[in-house]
């Protein structure tokens, strides 16, 4: 999934940098912005038990499989829907609901009926953030796995397993230049292939986990870290607006929407997207944060600057940085930028 200040190529320094700072001691490791978890589950494969947080639902979603996941998944409420789910091996159960929800009937629902030209040529906005196909197959899986859960035949952890391996699957196909703040007028090449309902192959191991939905700066005063590591927003950028199509499959809570782009009227609109405001909110978090270590990924075009940053964590701890040149994320190949790789600052503190 193509994500705004996804971590995924800086995985290796971030290992490697809190690693050279952190006693051996420390097993917790708490990721309080996850967006798509790519940094927690890395941790989670290196053994460290992960606290995972954000406040937007689909991320949460996410999160609740990719890192709270961390046992094979039975189905065995399916056995009479699914016959073939009776004498499969545990390891093989996920791929056959898969399957099984892959080759369903299509139906008509607020993805369709919304966002689809089909579903919109006789309303006052016609989107296309899908083709016709590929929005009726949604609301197909995401109403079975709705109708399966409220029914019992699944539980929380093979819930957010269907429902991650929908919002990844349905994503490749969006006919968006990359987030979903606007969409193409016509379809593209690879939006107009029917999606695959692969499933969202995930880590296993004996560790818990945890993850959370709330505020980071509400959250922050109740859990105790070993490492708390905080990837925020660096700019004016709303997740909540580029990714409203993932919260409402997510969701699937049939919301009021307004405009050419059908935006949610409930988004979240984050402090740390202000300048006037995100000084004293990263301030309050620090602040508040109880834990060995404190790291802090941050970009040289944020809305901190170095000194913002250091002035602030100085005061809770020793303080250090380590820096790294990376290519910057593109929601659209053709726009122009002065330069085309930016600098990953890892700030961190020893908290006194």
């Amino acid at each position: 999934m193509n994500y705004i200040g996804s971590k995924l190529s800086l995985l290796d320094f971030l290992y490697k940098s809190i690693n050279s700072v952190i006693d051996k001691n420390c097993t917790v490791f708490c990721d309080l912005f996850a967006g798509t978890g790519i940094v927690g589950r890395y941790f989670k494969s290196k053994n460290f038990s992960i606290i995972s947080n954000d406040i937007q639902y689909y991320s949460y979603v996410i999160n609740k499989h990719y890192i709270e996941n961390h046992k094979y998944l039975y189905f065995k409420n399916l056995n009479d829907e699914i016959e073939d789910l009776k004498c499969a091996d545990i390891k093989e159960k996920h791929l056959i609901v898969c399957e099984y929800l892959n080759n369903i009937p299509y139906k008509e629902g607020f993805i369709y009926n919304n966002y689809s030209f089909g579903g919109t040529k006789n309303k006052e906005y016609q989107r296309i953030y899908f083709s016709d196909e590929n929005a009726l197959k949604c609301d197909a899986i995401r109403m079975k796995i709705e109708e399966w859960f409220q029914n019992n035949k699944i539980n929380e952890n093979e819930y957010y397993f269907l429902l991650t391996s929908l919002l990844e699957n349905i994503d490749k196909c969006a006919n968006t230049a990359s987030v979903y703040g606007a969409f193409l007028k016509k379809i593209k090449n690879t939006a107009s292939k029917t999606f695959n309902y692969y499933p969202a192959n995930f880590f296993i191991n004996d560790i818990e986990h945890k993850v959370y939905n709330k505020d980071a700066n509400e959250l922050i005063e109740t859990i105790d870290t070993d490492i708390l590591y905080i990837d925020p927003p660096y700019n004016r950028r709303q997740y909540s607006d580029n990714y409203h199509m993932l919260e409402t499959i997510a969701k699937y809570d049939n919301p009021e929407i307004k405009g050419k782009t059908g935006l949610r009227n409930d988004r979240i609109k984050s402090l740390y997207c202000s300048k006037n405001d995100v000084y004293n909110i990263f301030e309050d978090l620090i602040n508040k944060a109880k834990s060995k270590y404190i790291f802090v990924s941050y970009n040289n075009e944020g809305l901190l600057s170095l000194e913002d940053i250091k002035t602030i964590m100085s005061n809770k701890g020793e303080y250090g940085v380590f820096v790294k040149e990376y290519n910057r994320f593109k929601a659209d190949s053709k726009r122009n930028n002065s330069a085309s790789s930016t600098f990953e600052y890892l700030h961190y503190c020893i908290v006194k």
